[in-house]
């Protein structure tokens, strides 16, 4: 089975193995390692999944970066401060011009307000749009008009990372190959590596580029079996929606 915290469990220790550096977002910003990795995870449901896979990775003694949305089935404030506790880095997963309708005035204020208010739980410098696939706003829209820079924020993982020279893995669509049923989810890359299961990316930990951002939806990834085969319908009829009803416009 695919998906699992068990397999989680072993991709990790993979790369670990492999002997990369994983950094945080905010670090790879700053000082990027030449063997490094950021695992990070879009924290759209369920947060304590979230933190168990924080609580795993602090147990390795790997760092990563989680990004929360301002909405009640993300923001847990007991998680939040918990992951952070941990040694993580905590960020803003933004939507704002979905959740204000495409209003760049009410948007930015939006942005400013739940972003100051994460900021009383943890220390947030970098930010990562939340993609909102059934909405036909883009947040990283805001953009074209004002800076996140001006809140004191460094990064934006679609602005700031050069894909052509970082290899990017996302789990989006619940699998390594979600490319064609992705909605925003995708960067300009010049790899050549593709993955269906996690599996497949265990089996070739070793030949991986030297810098990797992965991200992950903790959320997708349950060893309890009816959370993982609910999971999966639910994804799978998404998928369909997307490929045909979004991605094709």
């Amino acid at each position: 089975m695919d998906f699992t915290v068990k397999i989680y469990r072993e991709l990790l220790k993979s790369l670990i193995d492999q002997g990369y550096t994983f950094q945080t977002f905010e670090e790879f910003i700053r000082v990027p390692q030449e063997k490094s990795i950021v695992l990070r995870h879009d924290v759209d449901l369920l947060p304590y999944n979230s933190l168990h896979f924080a609580r795993i990775q602090a147990d390795n003694k790997v760092k990563g970066t989680y990004y929360f949305r301002a909405v009640p089935e993300s923001w847990d404030v007991a998680v939040i401060k918990e992951i952070a506790s941990l040694g993580h880095e905590i960020g803003y997963h933004y939507e704002c011009l979905t959740t204000c309708n495409g209003d760049l005035k009410k948007g930015i204020e939006d942005f400013k307000k739940n972003l100051e208010a994460l900021r009383v739980l943890a220390p947030v410098t970098t930010i990562c749009m939340h993609g909102s696939p059934m909405s036909k706003y883009d947040s990283k829209d805001l953009w074209k008009t004002y800076n996140y820079r001006d809140c004191n924020l460094i990064a934006e993982p679609y602005f700031d990372v050069d894909f052509k020279e970082v290899f990017y893995l996302t789990d989006t669509g619940r699998r390594w190959d979600g490319h064609a049923v992705s909605v925003r989810d995708r960067v300009d890359t010049s790899f050549h590596q593709t993955f269906h299961t996690t599996r497949e990316l265990i089996e070739a930990s070793g030949s991986l580029p030297d810098q990797i951002m992965f991200t992950f939806h903790p959320q997708r990834w349950n060893d309890n079996q009816l959370m993982w085969a609910k999971e999966l319908i639910l994804q799978n009829t998404k998928n369909v929606v997307k490929k045909y009803f979004f991605v094709r416009k």
